[in-house]
């Protein structure tokens, strides 16, 4: 077993914080949304304000990140052990610019282990990848929430198996991460049905919400802050049957790290902190803790 880390993750200094952290879902739009144009201009405006608004809602410094994003998964659990990992521009179709942005944030190869450990302690299969970088869902919010790219970011895979409860117990594997200063984040969207969104823009509206996102939109947001944790991530599992479910995710990859951080959250209730529309659809972001 190893022992929990006891002092600052790997490439910050200073007091190390021992405080619970919260949990969080953050909506990471689409491609990187946040840095070019669009028309009309305010289109991801009230989501990059939630993101700014991000290390305010937390409270204070992590002093890591493990990030789970709906754009990697593996058939084993796998733990990014790169210490300087680069950008993967796994976005395609959009301005020169897009793909000249830079976020340097460090690797924690110490958290890594943490985490291999905790997976192991809980029987979760996995293995480490030191050649992996930060995929679009992990440095295109970020570089919104937290723009000096200081904080060490270790990225936590999917299951290629998306099963629900797997994730789930993901979650609930590395939840002590959250006693030794350690924000958990899931990277993804509320509603991930892309092609009703763009049709609903070339439709000429992106402010009339679509009925059924907002039929799922309330079951999720209902259901997240649950007062009964083991009821919220019981529902959680079964989330194919709420309403409009597979309208909004025709395949839960963007969905499934809300997952992870519910299983994470422990007993913590979750809370809704975003709701907005963006391209037609409703979406929502939560905090736990």
């Amino acid at each position: 077993m190893l022992p929990a880390l006891t002092g600052p993750a790997e490439g910050l200094t200073g007091e190390y914080d021992m405080s619970k952290m919260p949990t969080l879902f953050i909506p990471h739009g689409g491609g990187p949304c946040f840095f070019m144009d669009w028309d009309p201009p305010e289109t991801w405006d009230d989501m990059a304000n939630y993101l700014r608004g991000v290390p305010g809602d937390v409270g204070r410094t992590p002093e890591a990140m493990v990030v789970i994003s709906g754009h990697w998964e593996e058939s084993t659990v796998t733990v990014q052990s790169n210490p300087a990992p680069e950008l993967l521009f796994d976005y395609y179709g959009f301005p020169d610019s897009t793909y000249l942005l830079e976020y340097p944030a460090p690797g924690a190869p110490k958290v890594t282990e943490r985490i291999v450990g905790l997976l192991a302690e809980s029987g979760i299969e996995c293995r480490q990848d030191s050649q992996r970088g930060f995929d679009h869902g992990v440095f295109i919010p970020l570089k919104v929430a937290f723009p000096e790219a200081k904080i060490p970011i270790v990225q936590l895979s999917m299951r290629a198996d998306l099963d629900p409860a797997s994730h789930i117990a993901i979650g609930r594997a590395i939840e002590p991460l959250r006693e030794e200063g350690i924000l958990i984040v899931g990277s993804g969207l509320s509603y991930h049905n892309m092609n009703t969104m763009m049709r609903h823009m070339h439709g000429g509206s992106s402010v009339v919400r679509l009925p059924e996102s907002e039929m799922f939109d309330d079951w999720l947001s209902t259901t997240v802050v649950d007062p009964d944790p083991e009821a919220r991530n019981q529902a959680l599992i079964a989330w194919e049957q709420a309403p409009a479910a597979r309208d909004a995710h025709p395949r839960e990859d963007h969905f499934l790290p809300l997952h992870v951080v519910a299983g994470a959250a422990g007993g913590d209730v979750g809370r809704k902190m975003y709701g907005g529309a963006v391209l037609g659809a409703a979406m929502s972001a939560f905090q736990f803790g």
